[in-house]
């Protein structure tokens, strides 16, 4: 008997739960539940990787390459639904609503921070297509993309960095959605980003065809301290006008154990216009050049030659030393 007594009560308190917050149907408080997340078999794969073979469009060869430390800045475009629907270079099906761009050399997909340049504003896109092809521009965005960084209908200054992101974001990306933006570019940085856009004619011109955008005489890439395998490309691949006269080294010891590791690339061209900047010297290092300032005696001659590095934009510049 007891035993029924406490079955009765504990199944009146369940249904006076149930009944809890509501009347009429309509729910009064309590717990809301949360979408439920997307079925790993509705998204799309990240895998396999497609880098692929060289292609060539209008006279123009590209070379895609998997640049793990890709960092660049350049002109962004955005299309929207004229593609809506078609696929893309790696198969998948284009939603001009999703966070994705289209990129002329990374691997399909990649996941880039996209940094608007005139606000700072930096959102993470996964990249799935191939293009933009006409007037040099740099990446091409989803309208979806577009919105999000709050650009409007044309082109505009970005930086494109690639990234790895945690699995719940490219989780969110694989499904169309857009994962929160990142913390806003400083000032600071941003003054050094747009200094890159030197040379480059406007927005205007290039939205119109009727300019292309020019190397920069001094391009400060970023690199990973200690890192040779970053490789700087200009805009689709190609390498700026070769210099006129090879670059003079600053005067420096004949030699010593310090030097000044301040970029490496994969054109001799860019090589030399940056080794022209910071009067350091080039180097080939197996299918790259390195350009280094240097060799110096001692450690404080190395220094001031770093901090010349870094007051010429080279803020990941590193010290070297041969033992």
């Amino acid at each position: 008997m007891r035993s029924i007594v406490r079955g009765g009560v504990l199944a009146g308190a369940a249904l006076m739960l149930a009944g809890c917050g509501s009347f009429d149907g309509k729910r009064e408080g309590g717990p809301v539940a949360g979408p439920a997340p997307a079925p790993a078999e509705t998204l799309v794969p990240d895998r396999p990787v497609k880098i692929g073979a060289p292609y060539a469009v209008d006279g123009v060869t590209y070379t895609p390459a998997d640049i793990a430390d890709y960092d660049e800045v350049g002109y962004a475009s955005w299309y929207g639904d004229e593609l809506a629907g078609k696929p893309t270079a790696n198969g998948e099906t284009f939603d001009p609503a999703a966070i994705s761009a289209a990129h002329k050399t990374l691997p399909l997909p990649s996941y880039v921070e996209v940094t608007a340049l005139d606000t700072g504003r930096t959102i993470l896109v996964r990249v799935n297509d191939r293009g933009p092809m006409a007037n040099d521009r740099l990446i091409d965005l989803s309208r979806g993309a577009a919105e999000q960084l709050g650009l409007k209908p044309g082109v505009a200054g970005v930086r494109v960095r690639r990234t790895s992101p945690p699995a719940a974001e490219r989780a969110q990306l694989r499904a169309g959605k857009a994962v929160p933006a990142r913390i806003p570019t400083p000032d600071s940085l941003l003054a050094i980003l747009r200094s890159k856009l030197t040379g480059k004619p406007s927005p205007a011109a290039i939205a119109a065809g009727v300019a292309k955008p020019a190397a920069p005489a001094a391009p400060p890439p970023r690199t990973k301290p200690g890192d040779d395998r970053f490789i700087v490309e200009g805009p689709g691949g190609k390498a700026p006008p070769t210099a006129s006269a090879p670059p003079k080294p600053a005067p420096a010891a004949t030699s010593g154990s310090y030097a000044v590791q301040v970029a490496t690339f994969s054109t001799e061209a860019r090589a030399n216009a940056t080794a022209k900047v910071v009067g350091g010297s080039v180097g080939k290092a197996g299918n790259l050049w390195r350009v280094r300032m240097g060799p110096f005696a001692s450690e404080a001659d190395a220094k001031a030659a770093l901090g010349k590095a870094h007051a010429k934009g080279f803020r990941d510049a590193v010290i070297t030393r041969d033992r």
